[in-house]
């Protein structure tokens, strides 16, 4: 039996193409794209197809649209939350519960610090140390303290050098410690995660390659220890799409 696939939406040809137009003519973000009058005659379209193939940008984060006379969509640097978005809904429909994602971070991160030892740069280093000042005088206030942690972890994902691994760890900070399902962190589990964030920040400053990978292997395995220990229950239970927004 022969399946034949379901042609692209107009509006999304459209979109695709605003897209590659939008990079060859060399964009950048902020400015302007053109106003709808000149899109509706470069692509040949009705006004309908126009306004949505926008909105499927806008969506995605793409383009923001400007209102008033001298509005029209504006480039934007996509952030990661679309696609955060986007693996949380994917994952509540397969119902698949929290440890995915601890297990997600135990195959890739420390991979990432690997690349990260050999390509981080020094400014990089020194928003890293800087998130590990704000951590140590924070032991006692867990929302400052966690925040410092995500900070600590996207610095090192975004210097790895790939921007695929960079927006995946990114995606996924706001809900890897798991907070908002309810994993907690005590005081001691607090002063833990400083010290194997210390172990792993001595590394990369150090360009050492190997060691990074380890005290991250080490250092994200120790987290799942604890997770699995203390909250089996919710290790198990599934993030729900609204609660990751």
């Amino acid at each position: 039996m022969t399946t034949t696939s379901r042609a692209p939406k107009a509006a999304m040809v459209v979109a695709q193409q605003i897209v590659r137009d939008t990079l060859r003519d060399g964009i950048r973000s902020g400015e302007l794209l053109d106003p709808e009058r000149i899109m509706l005659e470069k692509y040949q379209i009705g006004r309908g197809t126009l306004r949505e193939a926008l909105r499927i940008l806008e969506v995605q984060g793409v383009i923001a649209l400007k209102p008033g006379p001298r509005g029209g969509p504006i480039l934007l640097d996509p952030d990661a939350s679309h696609l955060a978005s986007t693996v949380i809904l994917l994952m509540q429909m397969k119902n698949a519960p929290f440890t995915a994602i601890a297990e997600a971070r135990v195959a890739l991160e420390p991979m990432i610090s690997r690349l990260a030892a050999d390509r981080i740069t020094d400014d990089a280093l020194a928003d890293l140390r800087q998130t590990i000042v704000v951590m140590r005088d924070s032991l006692d206030d867990q929302h400052v303290f966690l925040e410092a942690n995500k900070r600590f972890h996207d610095v090192i994902a975004w210097s790895c050098g790939n921007p695929l691994f960079g927006y995946l760890v990114d995606s996924l900070l706001g809900i890897m410690d798991g907070t908002i399902i309810g994993i907690d962190y005590p005081a001691p589990r607090r002063a833990a995660i400083l010290e194997a964030h210390q172990s792993i920040e001595s590394a990369l400053v150090a360009r050492d390659a190997d060691l990074s990978r380890d005290r991250m292997s080490q250092h994200i395995n120790e987290y799942m220890r604890y997770a699995r220990r203390k909250f089996p229950d919710v290790m198990e239970s599934v993030i729900p799409w609204d609660r990751a927004l």
